[in-house]
């Protein structure tokens, strides 16, 4: 089994808790989504688009422009055309699905959409984005208005943009992009977060979800209030509650941190934290609203963590800090690769040095950590690999 295969079988495994998709919202703004461009919004905001939160609607509340809508919404043309806008995701990666929600558009919503995607250096901007090498998640389709209109994209190459486009106007609540993410390993430290959602953990399993997704625990920074964390039903029983997660690669332990922020009369009474490894955190016990960080002895290795509170209750987050292994940065680079669109992956081979042609024809192999072969040492120690 490869590791695509892996990370699609963890999380299947992991939605089968609830029936929500098994992926994060690449473009949601809690992961650091961001709507860089619309070429109009007139009615109502494009960054509405990314929110988090589920659409909402007030009737009868206006403002200038009319209607106040909770989402995306252009003015009618009286021209031909369509209207579009790009999101930078929050974290690059291979999209699954992908959601166009028209949520409370009723006679103001497009007939049709598409939804293309690119992969890109850095932080290009709307102009240099015009130039890009766009691929077609979503072919122009129907939509039905006041609807989360799905639709499965064949896993392909690592994305970092989206582009929504629109036939010919009219709104839409809110765009997710759900897939796996793909860190960039160059951009990791020495030591990461090895339990970050971004980075490439993923929930695998939990005893309970009732209020909330243990998915919100490898969540990018601090919780904002109680519903950003996990949080079980209350036991009547002597059991006790418990998540799984795959970590983003294998690696040295050294601190862990669990987090019950606003978990005030709901926080658990203990917890302990084990793994593949050992036990990284024996049975403590916890303090409500309180970022609890304990040092790990030894640096023991772990692939997979289980956190088991006591006897429920909720969490924020949870960290688990180390050192990837030489052998799971070498997969991670391979893996980042791979990949890659060609037109990123050849631009970035020319950088190091290769002539157009070679650069072109590695890209096209799509050879994994093989395409760095004969480059100088530096840009494999740009991905942290060993000379």
């Amino acid at each position: 089994m490869n590791q695509q295969t892996m990370n699609q079988a963890d999380a299947d495994q992991a939605t089968k808790q609830d029936g929500r998709p098994p992926w994060p919202d690449l473009a949601g703004r809690a992961l650091g989504g961001s709507v860089i461009y619309a070429n109009d919004e007139l009615f109502a905001e494009r960054e509405n688009l990314i929110k988090a939160e589920e659409p909402a609607f007030r009737p009868h509340t206006f403002g200038h422009k009319g209607q106040i809508m909770d989402g995306w919404e252009t003015r009618r043309r009286r021209e031909k055309g369509s209207d579009s806008a790009i999101v930078r995701l929050g974290c690059g990666g291979v999209a699954r699905r992908v959601v166009v929600d028209t949520s409370y558009f009723t006679g103001n919503y497009p007939p049709e959409v598409s939804v293309e995607a690119c992969g890109a250096e850095g932080y290009p901007s709307p102009a240099e984005l015009a130039a890009a090498s766009w691929t077609t998640l979503v072919p122009r389709s129907a939509v039905a208005g006041d609807a989360r209109n799905e639709f499965d994209v064949a896993a392909g190459p690592r994305v970092t943009h989206v582009r929504l486009t629109i036939f010919p106007d009219g709104g839409v609540a809110r765009l997710r992009v759900y897939g796996e993410p793909v860190p960039d390993p160059r951009l990791l430290p020495a030591t990461i977060d090895l339990a970050a959602l971004e980075n490439g953990a993923v929930v695998t399993g939990c005893s309970n979800m009732f209020y909330s997704s243990p998915a919100n625990l490898l969540l990018p920074g601090q919780a904002r209030v109680m519903g950003d964390g996990w949080e079980t039903a209350r036991r009547r029983d002597q059991a006790n509650d418990w998540v799984e997660v795959r970590l983003a690669c294998a690696g040295s332990v050294e601190l862990v941190e669990l987090d019950t922020s606003y978990f005030v009369g709901n926080a658990p009474g203990w917890a302990a934290l084990g793994s593949d490894g050992g036990d990284l955190l024996a049975r403590t016990a916890l303090q409500p609203d309180t970022r609890h960080r304990f040092a790990v002895a030894g640096g023991p290795v772990a692939g997979h963590v289980r956190l088991d509170i006591y006897p429920d209750g909720g969490m924020a987050r949870l960290r688990v800090f180390g050192r990837p292994t030489g052998a799971a940065r070498a997969a991670l680079a391979d893996r980042f690769l791979r990949l890659l669109p060609e037109p990123q992956l050849a631009g970035l081979l020319r950088t190091a040095g290769l002539p157009p042609d070679e650069a072109a024809r590695r890209a096209a192999a799509r050879d994994g950590l093989d395409s760095l072969d004969g480059l100088p040492p530096s840009v494999r120690e740009q991905f942290r690999l060993s000379p």
